[in-house]
């Protein structure tokens, strides 16, 4: 690989014989934060660096190998994946490869990069508010919010144990389903079909970039055109989860993940990431615990209040920015808050989501998200809507 192809990896690993297996034939990149026997697990940070290699596979890593894929190498992020934006100053920030001179979005930046440049055909992830479906938006390819209790997490350095979860990108819908098959290891799920989608009218759709609307819009048409029913309407549980706040979790669980790194080498840490750590030096324990409190509410009223049916919103609300524009720090909190806007509701709901590329406007993306367990009935509706955009 040339030293551009190399910026969306941290390392490549040694060539290894595989199994046969339903992923034979397909490279796969690991986001770096997951361990791969004999290698350091750096999660895109230097203060890592000179930790000892991992003695076993992830679980997910371990499902992934003994399902034939070939582990190509570990997928620069944003370090510790603490922003939405996927700038690295440490390993480089991958750009997207189909809006010259674009970040390509965060914290799963180079797995998206290197998947949106065909290094790679399917990139292992995580999602705390949005990391896996940011990027595969900004980068023009499919990424998948799993229900987090469905595939392990063991092996994988956190973030926030709350919020966190594993998932697959691809290129397209049916390698995402084959990735997220060989990973899940809780497969009860609630097979309804997801037929019925609500735009809301109180949450997500303001603020947004003028391409980004009107691809969205052009979308709904599309989706009514092949018979799924749109709503507009407001969804009494975001008013709740619009009192929610949501930095708590990463602010507050990151120091317990990255204590050591934090405490004893601040100074290795990307600025923007320990300011945002530093925060948690803000919250009380009993803000915390009401916060914890209030999520577990938000997440029983949208199961009641959505059952069958999902949310349809823009992926993010913006087109990826370019890399300049980030010299200014007050930009970078603004443009970070706007691009997890969206996602990170999926997370806090409890819920599985999904991005498909809108092709005709380069860097935009449409989101399905639905209820916990509802994977296979996402899937199956982003497989129908796959070939219309």
């Amino acid at each position: 690989m040339s030293t551009s192809e190399n910026i969306n990896f941290t390392q490549i690993f040694a060539p290894a014989d595989m199994p046969k297996g339903p992923l034979s034939g397909l490279r796969l990149g690991i986001k770096d934060l997951f361990d791969v026997a004999g290698y350091v697990t750096k999660a895109g940070s230097r203060a890592r660096a000179n930790l000892p290699a991992a003695a076993q596979d992830a679980d997910a890593v371990a499902r992934l190998r003994a399902a034939g894929g070939l582990l190509v190498g570990h997928n620069n992020m944003t370090e510790f994946a603490y922003s939405g934006l996927g700038l690295n100053p440490h390993f480089g920030t991958p750009l997207s490869p189909i809006v010259a001179g674009a970040i390509a979005g965060g914290s799963t930046a180079g797995g998206a990069a290197a998947l949106a440049s065909a290094q790679i055909d399917i990139a292992l992830g995580t999602d705390t508010g949005g990391s896996l479906r940011i990027p595969a938006a900004f980068c023009g390819v499919v990424g998948m919010k799993p229900t987090a209790a469905t595939i392990s997490s063991r092996g994988a350095v956190a973030l926030s144990h709350t919020l966190d979860c594993v998932g697959p990108m691809a290129r397209d819908v049916a390698t995402v389903r084959k990735a997220y098959e060989v990973l899940a290891i809780d497969t009860a799920q609630n097979l309804a079909p997801l037929r019925h989608l609500i735009v809301p009218e109180n949450f997500g759709m303001n603020d947004l970039d003028d391409a980004v609307a009107a691809a969205f819009e052009a979308s709904v048409l599309k989706l009514k055109a092949l018979g799924f029913t749109i709503e507009r309407r407001k969804l009494a549980f975001l008013e709740n989860y619009k009192k929610l706040p949501v930095w708590h979790f990463s602010a507050v669980e990151s120091r317990v993940h990255h204590a050591a790194q934090y405490e004893q080498m601040p100074e290795l840490i990307d600025a923007r990431v320990k300011a945002r750590m530093d925060r948690a030096d803000e919250v009380s324990a009993v803000a915390y615990a009401q916060t914890l409190a209030l999520r577990k509410v938000i997440v029983a009223e949208a199961r009641a209040e959505l059952g069958d049916q999902g949310i349809l919103l823009p992926t993010v609300a913006i087109l990826p920015p370019q890399l300049g524009v980030f010299d200014d720090p007050a930009e970078f909190d603004r443009l970070n808050l706007l691009a997890l806007r969206n996602t990170t509701l999926a997370n806090v709901m409890d819920g599985c989501s999904l991005s498909l590329p809108i092709k005709t406007t380069a860097g935009s993306g449409l989101m399905l998200t639905a209820p916990a367990y509802r994977d296979q009935a996402l899937l199956d509706a982003a497989a129908e809507i796959e070939p219309t955009l």
